[in-house]
């Protein structure tokens, strides 16, 4: 599946993409999971320095 994922974001038309994996603490239980965002990846930088 991740193969999919990686092919369709490597297209020459448009803008480039890539996917960004973020760590996030659950306030009810104190688990940590995992979100997965596609972003532009002139934004990349931005986006990880946010909260």
């Amino acid at each position: 599946m991740a193969k999919k994922v990686v092919a369709t974001l490597k297209k020459s038309t448009g803008k480039d993409f890539a996917k960004v994996i973020r760590m996030v603490r659950s306030e009810k239980t104190g688990a940590y999971t995992f979100k997965e965002f596609i972003v532009p990846t002139d934004q990349v930088k931005d986006f990880l320095s946010k909260k």
